[in-house]
């Protein structure tokens, strides 16, 4: 039997404030340990059911998409329901499969993109008496196989042929590779562009136009910026993604380019210091886990005010994952908010993973991303699908997408902890802020 939950739950979405000002009066105190508040005196958050947390989302999307809540209920539900239908589609089709997406206009369906010109007649899936079309496009150039080997290979000669390294990856829409440029880099003519780099790379590529930064969600900024005195006056911090398990130990993760040491801090300031395991931030990966003294519920808070929490009942692996997901995200900074998958294999500009990133990271449309939101969880309903890593920025400071990592790539011999207990039967308390001292 595991160790009891401690009196204030660790579930997630809570705060990391990052102290980076040692010896200073406050760190001290942050440093001296304190009795926890007992379970009485916390404010216990409720915790949704599937449904409830489909619901939520669906208001999200009816907004987004001009539809009632209804169908936008339907349409989240025909989007988790048919994963299992898309991966035998990919399975199927596996030397034609240049892309699979989700379209949300003018109807919801599904579309198969293929190579060659062979039709393919379409098909449907059912659910609860619903119908979502399943469409064949033909006449894609390249396989999605082809396109992901052309990134990886090619990664570096496509980055010396511009004056700055881009951000790449595969459109499933299309099945081509887009590259992403500066209008500096775009002087000489996008059709220029794009002969260059398709000679490079050999598969078509889509050259998309974007002033634009690619970097990390560094742990700066965000809601507690607080004096600290004459080495450093900020408060840093990120936000947590979910519960894992070595199946001896729990832990929280977040991402790795966030502080090592953390300690949560309750509500009422009561510290809990972490353990840190490990880091794992190169080529594919953007990943810190830092292990609780106690057993933790498989619990994330996705609502803005964190006062409702969503068990984790399953994930969502890289492979399954659709252009035109509609996912969300819950960051420390920006709270919550819900868009689309756009790109579904993209290696990001720059150097953002101790060198060039390999093309396994997933981006999401905006609207929001902001310094504070690493490590944050990616989920839709009460479905786990990754963890934020950065974002482009447009040169006015908004956000032009994020990118996040599939949970797929958590390290060895961790998993998520998913609820085994039904909502109703299940204990939960306010987020623990977190916070290092160097």
């Amino acid at each position: 039997m595991r160790n009891t939950i401690f009196s204030f739950s660790l579930s997630l979405a809570f705060r990391i404030a990052v102290l980076l000002s040692p010896g200073m009066a406050e760190a001290t105190e942050l440093q001296r340990p304190a009795q926890a508040a007992s379970y009485s005196e916390q404010i216990e958050p409720t915790v949704e059911s599937d449904g409830d947390a489909l619901a939520e989302d669906a208001v999200e999307y009816a907004s987004q998409f001009g539809v009632s809540h209804e169908e936008a209920m339907h349409r989240l539900a025909a989007q988790e329901a048919s994963v299992p239908v898309t991966d035998a589609l990919a399975e199927r089709y596996r030397d034609r499969l240049a892309g699979i997406a989700i379209e949300h206009r003018p109807s919801y369906r599904i579309v198969v993109n293929l190579t060659g010109m062979k039709p393919v007649a379409a098909e449907r899936m059912v659910l609860n008496g619903q119908t979502t079309p399943i469409v064949f496009r033909t006449g894609a150039l390249v396989t999605r196989d082809r396109v992901i080997w052309a990134m990886t290979n090619h990664q570096a000669a496509i980055r010396s042929a511009l004056t700055r390294p881009s951000g790449m990856g595969l459109d499933p829409r299309s099945g081509e590779l887009v590259v992403i440029i500066s209008k500096a880099e775009a002087s000489e003519g996008v059709n220029a562009v794009k002969a260059k780099l398709e000679a490079i790379a050999g598969v078509p590529v889509q050259v998309r136009v974007l002033d634009r930064i690619d970097k990390n969600l560094s742990v700066e900024g965000g809601s507690r910026l607080e004096s600290m005195g004459a080495a450093n006056n900020r408060r840093y911090m990120c936000t947590s993604g979910f519960v894992v398990t070595d199946g001896v130990r729990d832990g929280v993760a977040t991402a790795a380019h966030c502080a090592d040491t953390m300690t949560y801090y309750d509500p009422q300031h009561n510290p809990t210091p972490l353990t840190f395991v490990g880091q794992w931030g190169w080529g594919y990966r953007d990943v810190q886990i830092n292990a609780a003294p106690y057993a933790l519920p498989p619990l994330f808070y996705a609502d803005s005010a964190r006062t409702r929490s969503r068990p984790v009942n399953s994930q969502r692996t890289h492979a399954a994952t659709r252009a035109g997901d509609f996912v969300c995200h819950r960051g420390e900074a920006t709270g919550y908010s819900c868009a689309l998958v756009e790109l579904t294999d993209f290696a990001p500009a720059g150097d953002l993973c101790g060198g060039a990133c390999l093309p396994t990271w997933v981006t999401i449309s905006g609207p929001k991303c902001k310094a504070g939101d690493s490590g944050s969880p990616v989920f839709s309903g009460t479905t786990a699908f990754g963890l934020v890593k950065g974002a482009s920025y447009r040169p006015d400071g908004s956000c032009a997408f994020y990118f996040y990592m599939p949970i797929d790539y958590l390290p060895s011999g961790w998993t998520l902890r998913r609820a085994t207990l039904s909502p109703s039967s299940t204990r939960v308390l306010p987020p623990i802020s977190a916070a290092k001292i160097n």
